[in-house]
């Protein structure tokens, strides 16, 4: 299962699989995405990455 696409709304970012089927929901801003990971800045300034789990690889400074 790989990450689509990730579409921000309203303060809100979609992740889909490639299969249009939603995978999670976060809030924050989309920062990017790959086929494996999607990067959200959150409120708190840092730019969280997941995997298409949504289990967290990295947290920097945004």
């Amino acid at each position: 299962m790989a990450i689509s696409t990730a579409i921000e709304k309203q303060g809100l970012v979609y992740v889909y699989d490639e299969k249009n089927r939603q995978l999670f929901t976060e809030s924050g801003t989309l920062h990017g995405y790959t086929s494996n990971t999607v990067s959200i800045k959150k409120v708190d300034g840092y730019i969280r990455t997941f995997d298409e789990k949504k289990h967290q690889l990295s947290c920097q400074r945004g």
